[in-house]
């Protein structure tokens, strides 16, 4: 992987990242207010499902 196909894929993610509490930051707030009340394990197990979706598709398009 090149350097510059990295600092672009970091871009989008802020990018992707960012769009969600510009448009909505009560929506936002309220998401992560409600996240931070889950266990630890639900966490982790939101976190291992996005990770393998991000596989996933890395696989798909590759």
């Amino acid at each position: 992987m090149s350097g510059q196909l990295f600092w672009t894929a970091l871009a989008l993610l802020l990018i992707v990242e960012g769009l969600i509490p510009f448009i909505s930051p009560e929506g936002w707030r309220r998401t992560v207010t409600q996240i931070a009340r889950l266990r630890d394990g639900q966490i982790r197990f939101i976190g291992l499902g996005g990770v393998a979706v991000g596989l996933l598709l890395l696989w798909l398009v590759d």
